[in-house]
């Protein structure tokens, strides 16, 4: 995996999980792990020669944020590691993963949830059909709900798709299609 970039809706979904986050890591992530990697190192904090290559990159409250995933790859003396979390939260603002989400996030998802996509309404009958114009529109739609990756993989599939229609139809996936005073799902009207 190495760095991977991720929404905080994907954060959410990570209720299995265990990691500790540093907020406000701007610059590069690969020069974050390492960083990360030498400081553990020298404190005694990773155990039997193991580092972290693995992470997941994501945004909130205007940071860059780094999740530093805890799994069957690195050992860690949990013990100094929450001593230097402690000692190193004025510069890290470091925390885990199972403190972050339920505190910044409004807590992990339900099972449920998780498969379950949020559709937001966006309104794009008797706007311009060009299927470019209703993309764009849908695409910001998304990316105002907080569902950048959802709109980056519509876009590559309209833009793959073979028709009109289908493209459409791809649209109604990802957005509850409206106007004024009707709603559209998946292309189909519904009666209100």
């Amino acid at each position: 995996m190495a760095i991977k970039n991720i929404t905080t809706n994907e954060l959410r979904k990570m209720n299995d999980k265990e990691g500790i986050i540093l907020q406000g890591c701007g610059g590069d992530p690969q020069g974050w792990i390492d960083g990360v990697n030498e400081m553990f190192k020298e404190g005694g904090i990773l155990l039997d020669d193991t580092k972290f290559t693995d992470a997941y990159v994501f945004d909130n409250d205007n940071l860059t944020c780094m999740l530093f995933p805890f799994d069957n790859k690195v050992h860690l003396n949990t013990s100094k590691l929450a001593m230097w979390r402690l000692q190193m939260y004025p510069i890290f603002a470091g925390t885990w993963l199972s403190d972050y989400v339920p505190n910044k996030l409004g807590g992990f998802l339900a099972e449920e949830e998780q498969h379950q996509r949020e559709k937001p309404d966006c309104k794009l009958i008797g706007e311009d059909g060009n299927i470019f114009n209703l993309m764009g529109i849908a695409s910001k739609t998304l990316k105002q709900n907080g569902m950048a990756d959802e709109a980056k993989e519509m876009c590559s599939r309209i833009t793959s798709s073979g028709s009109y229609c289908e493209a459409l139809n791809i649209i109604g996936e990802y957005v509850n299609i409206t106007g004024d005073d009707e709603e559209y799902t998946d292309g189909f009207e519904q009666s209100m």
